[in-house]
């Protein structure tokens, strides 16, 4: 256990940090719910009900969506562009062992499997990565489609207002504010990130380039 736990302590305290922020989320969404409800002189609701109802739902996934959509593009970005300085960029004026063909290492006992089977298997595992990325994306943005149209019912009934449908969602403005306000927040998270990474330091992180490095240098 103490050899996994080091080898993998990274993702076990990010998984960690993960599961008791969605707690706390859904513990404190669930009292502010209760409140609203009786503001409105409604019976509250379960605890395991509010889970799925469409105030923690959309909540959740209006996250989980631009968070994945960051993720998403800056993978997809980085094939393309680049960003002189750069500790994440690829250089742009000399060959990146990113850009090699796999189909060199085919023999290499040590490479993932599709990469000794070759063909279309390995064409889909060599875009594995952005594919999972947005695939994480477009149900996180389905469901917070979902989970929007849940909520909005919900206070449409409160106030004798006729439902609506996700198609309805959709095109609702208050839904694309949701989505947009988070977007903006995680391309600047990123383009903050990307750029002070080229002037600032941070020892013993490998997102930093090392202390002594200049800021010119690009990638690690």
């Amino acid at each position: 256990m103490r050899r996994f736990l080091r080898d993998n302590g990274l993702s076990v305290a990010l998984f960690a940090l993960f599961l008791i922020s969605l707690v706390g989320q859904a513990l404190t969404g669930w009292r502010a719910q209760a409140e609203e409800l009786r503001l409105h002189e409604l019976p509250a609701i379960g605890f395991t009900d509010y889970l799925a109802s469409g105030h923690f739902i959309s909540a959740v996934f209006e996250n989980w969506e631009s968070e994945f959509l960051q993720m998403a593009a800056y993978v997809v970005l980085t094939i393309f562009l680049f960003q002189k300085g750069a500790s994440e960029s690829k250089k742009p004026d000399e060959d990146n062992p990113e850009d090699e063909s796999p189909s060199a290492k085919r023999n290499d006992p040590n490479a993932p499997w599709p990469v000794h089977r070759g063909g279309l298997l390995l064409k889909l595992y060599s875009h594995s990565l952005s594919i999972a990325l947005v695939t994480l994306f477009l149900a996180s943005f389905w469901l917070h489609l979902a989970g929007s149209t849940r909520r909005m019912n919900g206070e449409a009934l409160q106030h004798h207002q006729p439902q609506q449908t996700m198609t309805d969602t959709l095109v609702d403005p208050e839904f694309w504010y949701e989505s947009f306000q988070n977007w903006q927040s995680e391309f600047l998270s990123i383009g903050v990130l990307l750029v002070l990474g080229i002037f600032l330091r941070e020892r013993g992180s490998p997102e930093s380039k090392p202390v002594a490095a200049p800021h010119g240098v690009t990638g690690h």
